[in-house]
């Protein structure tokens, strides 16, 4: 298991090859590749600056991972997320899942994004012709996110 932050770009391919190197066992490989926007909430964004805690950060992804190999039987998983100043197209996100099987990894990639979306501490400012703005929380993350809570918390 691998947690990364960092202001370089990443080769996904690459990442996913050395990743999955040598295990016979992997039957199953899900990744997710997040990207920059030009458009966010009907304005044009020219770039966003993503803020973060050096350590603090890394910690909270790993305690997500942990999770993930809590829930579902994975065999590796890589984080890697940007900071710094990014571009539209620029990619932001990188969640590559091992296991056997595709439901397992299919399922934990899917909750290692909607977590790193609510619980990494990541603060994004966006540059726009207005100026430039935090971006705030959304509802539609936060649902996204409860969806992998027990029932009756």
């Amino acid at each position: 298991m691998s947690v990364r932050v960092q202001g370089e770009d990443f080769d996904a391919g690459a990442e996913i090859a050395r990743l999955r190197r040598g295990n016979a066992k992997i039957g199953a490989i899900a990744a997710f590749v997040g990207v920059v926007r030009d458009v966010n909430d009907g304005d044009p964004v020219a770039g966003m600056t993503l803020e973060h805690y050096p350590g603090m950060t890394e910690r909270a992804i790993e305690a997500i991972v942990a999770q993930a190999r809590l829930r579902w039987r994975i065999l590796d998983a890589l984080v890697i997320h940007r900071v710094g100043k990014l571009a539209p197209a620029d990619q932001i996100v990188l969640v590559v899942v091992a296991a056997t099987h595709r439901g397992e990894a299919f399922a934990a990639c899917e909750f290692l994004m909607d977590y790193l979306k609510t619980r990494a501490p990541f603060w994004k400012k966006e540059r726009t012709p207005g100026g430039s703005r935090w971006v705030d929380a959304r509802a539609s993350d936060d649902e996204a996110a409860a969806r992998w809570e027990p029932v009756g918390r």
